[in-house]
């Protein structure tokens, strides 16, 4: 809450399931509104993520609507102010994989593009339109901007490079938001999750099993998405504007360097 008592308004992009409803409902349990975008019109996933999330005692918002879209940010955006306000924290979560996971030598364009389009030129742009609403709605304590990354900003996959390029490329982004909203008072930080278990993960689970058992992770567990949720929720407390630029590993240990 801000310091006058109100609720602070959050939205998390691809809050529907995984990590971003992970996220949400941390936001709610902290006392922020919270609204959530999905690609479909709202259904029975959409449904149950806001009953999920109200239950906490918040006002929530479901708005539909592609981030690859950037035509329609503008409507997104006005869906949330009309339905809870002004957005004081956009937690910057949507993002696909490659359509077909190909070796760099053999992907296409339209792989590439595909990829590109949600998880680097979409992010930005959405980025940039709530980075000038919050600088002409005035001052309010906390306001931030997180970018859920992924350890693959600097971990390299040969089969789903589009993916790797296109998270390396939201890291700078961060970094120039941040640099450019500094002075405004406005937070802006990276998060960086390792192997998360999320329903998307569920088709590898047998293969991280070994891998983590094995090392791969120091944890020597999986994360989850209560892991990035505590990450995004620390990072939303006014007192943490200083720490703008900041990345944050959400990996138990996996990119540390290591003999």
């Amino acid at each position: 809450m801000t310091e006058t008592g109100e609720r602070r308004i959050a939205l998390v992009t691809g809050g529907r399931r995984g990590i971003g409803l992970a996220v949400a409902e941390g936001l709610a349990m902290a006392g922020f509104d919270v609204a959530i975008t999905g690609t479909s019109a709202l259904d029975a996933v959409s449904e149950a993520a806001l009953a999920r999330l109200s239950a906490h005692g918040t006002r929530v918002a479901y708005v539909a609507g592609r981030v690859d879209e950037l035509a329609d940010h503008d409507r997104a955006l006005d869906d949330v102010e009309t339905a809870l306000g002004p957005v004081d924290v956009l937690v910057s979560n949507a993002g696909i994989a490659p359509p077909r996971r190909l070796d760099i030598l053999e992907t296409t364009p339209e792989n590439y593009d595909t990829v590109m389009g949600v998880n680097l030129r979409g992010a930005f742009f959405l980025a940039q339109k709530v980075a000038r609403r919050m600088l002409a709605s005035g001052t309010r304590p906390g306001r931030s901007l997180i970018f859920v990354t992924s350890c693959s900003a600097e971990m390299v996959s040969l089969n789903r490079v589009e993916y790797v390029v296109s998270k390396a490329g939201l890291a700078m982004a961060a970094q120039g938001f941040a640099a450019r909203l500094a002075p405004e008072g406005i937070g802006v930080f990276e998060v960086r999750p390792g192997i998360i278990r999320t329903d998307m993960t569920a088709g590898v689970a047998a293969k991280y099993d070994a891998l983590i058992a094995d090392g791969l992770v120091p944890a020597r567990r999986w994360g989850e998405g209560t892991d990035i949720a505590a990450a995004v929720c620390a990072l939303t407390r006014p007192d943490m504007m200083f720490a703008t630029g900041s990345i944050v590993n959400v990996d138990g240990g996996l990119t540390i360097s290591r003999l």
